[in-house]
């Protein structure tokens, strides 16, 4: 007898329960797919999402650009020394290449230090063009100060004066440096003050005082930096951090500091810093 199908639309099929031929492979494909989209960011030593090769070389590309643009308007003839360095030194290195017989041997030799040569010049020119437009402006000895490398903890502004003199508190391996910027007779008996201050709290910590000008035992401006990293080192890390917990109950600025020096303060903020890498 023969047998009749059905004919209810609501009967399962007849792939209907069965187990998929592979096994589940697509849904758990799927599932993984889900979690690594939900996986959570890479973090760098600070705590912060690390940031792709890619995107790092676009952003020192940009700044480089930015630097070399403000330098160029300060310093029209920018171009043309970088210009003369990479010739005379990619024409040097060429020479001794053909003294030596392998003159195509030394051509990307000579391009690679043509390059090098150009991007010295390059930054000490422009970290001479910066020093000359902040010198004498309010603020300008913390913006030196905060573009520093290295483990330099910056108070700008722990004491001033309403004429914007400025005494700035910086914490590092030689110790406590206080710099002062503006009127000698006003930031000599400010840095006095700051001085009683800080050694109730600190103690036997080596306290450096520092003041801004071209006079006699002045330090300038241009060679504040060099200045302050040439200090002998008295701490080591670890009592850096220790000394930096107890200076926490000074508290931070007394007075407002200027936020940058020059206008577009924060553009030549960061085109110091990266002139100084170089």
């Amino acid at each position: 007898m023969a047998r009749s199908k059905s004919s209810d639309p609501t009967a399962p099929g007849g792939t209907a329960g069965r187990t998929p031929k592979d096994g589940g492979r697509a849904s758990g494909a799927t599932a993984a797919s889900s979690g690594k989209a939900g996986k959570a960011p890479k973090l760098d030593k600070n705590g912060q999402p690390k940031v792709g090769r890619l995107k790092k070389m676009r952003s020192q590309g940009s700044m480089i650009k930015q630097a070399y643009s403000l330098t160029r308007r300060n310093d029209p003839k920018l171009p043309w020394v970088m210009l003369i360095w990479f010739v005379a030194v990619a024409a040097v290195v060429e020479l001794i290449g053909i003294l030596l017989g392998a003159p195509f041997l030394f051509i990307p030799l000579a391009l690679l230090f043509g390059a090098l040569a150009a991007l010295i010049v390059f930054g000490r020119r422009a970290q001479r063009s910066a020093y000359t437009q902040v010198e004498g402006q309010p603020g300008a000895a913390a913006w030196v100060l905060e573009g520093m490398r290295g483990d330099w903890r910056v108070t700008s502004g722990v004491a001033g004066t309403p004429q914007l003199d400025a005494v700035h508190r910086v914490l590092g391996r030689p110790g406590i440096i206080l710099v002062g910027e503006g009127s000698p007779a006003r930031v000599r008996g400010l840095i006095a003050q700051e001085k009683k201050k800080i050694a109730r709290v600190v103690g036997d910590t080596p306290i450096y005082d520092v003041t801004i000008g071209d006079a006699e035992g002045q330090v300038p401006l241009k060679k504040l930096s060099t200045h302050v990293m040439k200090l002998p080192r008295n701490l080591s890390a670890a009592e850096v951090n220790a000394l930096g917990r107890r200076m926490s109950a000074l508290g931070g600025p007394k007075m407002p500091v200027p936020g940058g020096p020059l206008p577009g303060g924060r553009q030549m903020s960061v085109s110091q810093r990266q002139v100084r890498r170089r």
